[in-house]
């Protein structure tokens, strides 16, 4: 038997309590923060659950903290000191190693103290264990949520938790100058899926405007064929590897494996975009990739993703299908040509 909290993008914990209520059987759900965060219980221990999880991740499951330990909030310092004592018992886990420390509260939890002062609590009791704070780059992960009546805690990696940030809220600081927030989203799936643009060459933006992506790209080192009838961000228009087009995507056309590289994030219906996506198949390279959004527009998001995935996996080897944490109404598909 073992507990957890599951973290979604708000109004989507539903969806992640669907996926995991499939995954596993006789679990049980309660809802910690309305739309987001949940307490789920199966009657497995931890290591199958994470070897699950692993070999099938959940879309809408943002984040995944293990409940090790718990207690009734008692809204006054004996809170703090029984954090700290199961930090001291848990020295085997620790010790040795970088460790990083997650504190989330549930609103109108009345648990008193600041994530900082928690923090820094926590942090003076993994060095008493020999452990080294780290907050940029962890080995392991001690993680707090408090709901409105209770502390939950936990230890695990931060691939266990699915994130290295609390919650799974993976924040970017906005640029000067920067087109559009769409630009955290293509850098959130570089890093949950494991790229780096730049090691690509040529890449085709499809539904570009006002230019996004298009930007991120064309900073990587990349030339970029931005295809879209609106404008593009004036900024843009200075880079000599960029190429726009400014007519429908479904107009034009390209020498075959023209690209390595294809990214969609346009506010069609997730069919218009499949069909748009499959028609420039060709113009991408043998093992080329693909990162397209899937607008979430009906009430029914698992259905419309199982549909959009069946017909681009006639092309494309399907590798990660996400909701990031800068995804609203969509999720991230990663393809890779076959």
């Amino acid at each position: 038997m073992s507990q957890w909290i599951g973290t979604a993008n708000k109004s989507y914990a539903s969806y992640a309590m669907e996926e995991l209520r499939r995954q596993f059987e006789s679990i049980s759900i309660t809802q910690l923060s309305p739309g987001e965060a949940f307490l789920f219980e199966v009657p497995l221990e931890q290591e199958a659950v994470l070897a699950s999880i692993k070999a099938e991740q959940p879309i809408f499951l943002r984040h995944l903290q293990p409940v090790d330990v718990v207690r009734s909030i008692s809204a006054d310092a004996d809170d703090l000191d029984w954090l700290s004592d199961w930090i001291r018992l848990s020295r085997g886990k620790l010790e040795g190693k970088r460790a990083g420390v997650h504190v989330r509260k549930a609103e109108g939890s009345p648990y008193p103290y600041s994530a900082a002062d928690t923090k820094a609590v926590a942090a003076a009791m993994l060095e008493q264990c020999g452990a080294e704070p780290e907050q940029k780059h962890p080995e392991i992960l001690v993680a707090v949520y408090a709901s409105r009546d209770t502390l939950y805690a936990g230890i695990g990696t931060p691939a266990e938790m699915l994130s290295d940030w609390p919650g799974g809220a993976v924040r970017f600081q906005k640029e000067e100058g920067q087109i559009s927030r769409a630009k955290f989203k293509l850098l959130e799936a570089e890093r949950e899926f494991g790229l780096d643009y730049a090691s690509f060459r040529n890449a085709v933006d499809i539904g570009a405007a006002p230019g996004g992506w298009t930007s991120l790209l064309l900073e990587r080192g990349l030339r970029v064929t931005a295809i879209d009838p609106a404008e593009l961000h004036p900024s843009l228009l200075a880079y000599r590897t960029l190429t726009v087009l400014r007519k429908n995507a479904a107009e034009v056309s390209f020498q075959p494996g023209a690209f390595d590289l294809l990214v969609c994030d346009m506010s069609w219906s997730p069919m218009q975009m499949t069909k748009l996506v499959l028609d420039l198949v060709p113009a991408l390279q043998q093992g080329g990739t693909a990162i397209v959004t899937v607008k979430l527009m009906h009430r029914k998001p698992l259905q419309t993703i199982r549909e959009v995935k069946s017909r681009l996996s006639a092309a494309f080897d399907i590798l990660g299908a996400r909701q990031l944490f800068h995804n609203r109404e969509e999720m991230t598909l990663y393809l890779k040509k076959k």
